[in-house]
């Protein structure tokens, strides 16, 4: 097909790809970069889980992707697959995701959840390599990957956050993020930004912790405090949560406070969620606290809390129950971190705004329905 009746979707994410260093010797390619990539992205999209089903697929549906490309001498088998995935440099390859993802959501977003996720039997024993840990940025409201980030061996979440975010456009956002990134530097890089922070507060900072239960659990008279109330009940549950904000954060800061206390920038205001469950005739009983830069009212409050837990439960678990990525055995080279990148790919474009379908059923029709699959490809808009 002609690129310049190529719709323009399709378009920039071919030239997304295209951008991409081939590591490979020139004079020795026989199967372009963006051929190969679009290759990948395509049959992981149709329900392909590795480099086998990929290379069967190609070959089944050579004659649909030479509406994009060429491929003048077919797909590569698998085991070049696997060669050219694990030698893409994968930083490269996340910018790349990165830039594409951007265009799909241009404006700003509302809500960013921030969490990480490990592929469990990407690790290595004998070679003493750990799985593969991934922090991934989430936008709730479009349900739509935005980046990742590799925790390097030996490190956590809380040195790949802050390299996560400056990739990110944080301007007018709330960006979510559990305990483990409740750290002083991390809110400054949102506040920096151009967001706002709304971080899960434990016994990670024991002091700011006791204090703040302490302050929900008997509340001082004279400082006001606003509370919305929620109920669910599904599968045999009975959930109700009583959610309490304060804005008045001037205590947090006297002189009688401890010396060398972790001091949140622009902290304004505390939450805290308390939840009552009855399941099986017992009842359970949990508090969260809640540290942000944000004056929310209870009922956002409410909202932006559990609209995090959208990263647990439309990504994560898309990835290992749909994807199957808790198999993947990928120990090699890049070729973990890049198939992550793949899948994340697959993600953003089967959730087309108009199709009420599970992504489980949108992978099979895309795997048998060539039009469908080029429709994912190619909407005329978002």
């Amino acid at each position: 097909m002609d690129p310049a009746f190529v719709k323009p979707r399709t378009r920039s994410l071919l030239q997304h790809l295209s951008v991409l260093k081939d590591p490979r010797q020139p004079c020795k390619v026989m199967y372009p970069l963006p051929e190969v990539l679009l290759l990948v992205v395509c049959a992981t999209m149709a329900g392909c889980d590795d480099y086998d089903e990929i290379a069967a697929w190609g070959e089944a549906r050579l004659a649909f992707l030479r509406r994009f490309r060429p491929y003048h001498w077919g797909v590569p088998c698998e085991d070049w697959l696997r060669v050219v995935m694990n030698r893409i440099d994968p930083d490269l390859f996340a910018a790349c995701f990165r830039a594409w993802a951007a265009e799909l959501s241009p404006g700003s977003e509302a809500l960013i959840a921030i969490d990480g996720k490990t592929s469990r039997r990407t690790h290595d024993r004998r070679r003493g390599q750990p799985a593969l840990h991934l922090v991934s940025a989430w936008a709730t409201s479009q349900r739509l990957v935005l980046g990742q980030e590799a925790v390097a061996d030996k490190s956590n979440e809380i040195t790949a956050i802050p390299r996560l975010l400056e990739h990110l456009t944080l301007k007018g956002a709330l960006v979510t993020i559990d305990a483990m990134g409740t750290q002083v530097n991390i809110a400054q890089t949102i506040l920096e930004g151009g967001g706002n922070y709304l971080l899960a507060l434990k016994a990670n900072h024991p002091l700011v912790f006791k204090d703040i239960e302490t302050f929900f659990t008997a509340p001082p008279p004279d400082l006001i405090v606003d509370t919305h109330e929620t109920t669910d009940g599904e599968h045999g549950r009975i959930e109700v949560r009583r959610h309490a904000v304060c804005h008045d954060v001037a205590w947090l800061f006297s002189d009688r406070r401890y010396p060398g206390e972790p001091v949140f920038p622009g902290l304004a205001m505390i939450g805290m969620v308390a939840s009552h469950t009855q399941r099986d005739g017992k009842t359970e009983h949990e508090r969260r606290y809640y540290l942000s830069s944000a004056r929310l009212d209870a009922e956002t409050f409410a909202t932006s809390v559990r609209a995090h837990w959208g990263i647990e439960n439309r990504l994560h678990w898309v990835l290992d129950v749909v994807f199957k990525e808790d198999l993947s055995r990928l120990r090699r080279g890049h070729g973990a971190r890049n198939m992550a990148i793949v899948r994340h790919f697959a993600i953003n474009l089967l959730r087309k705004p108009d199709d009420r379908r599970s992504l489980k059923t949108r992978r099979k029709l895309a795997g048998w329905d060539p039009d469908y699959m080029h429709s994912i490809l190619t909407p005329a808009s978002r």
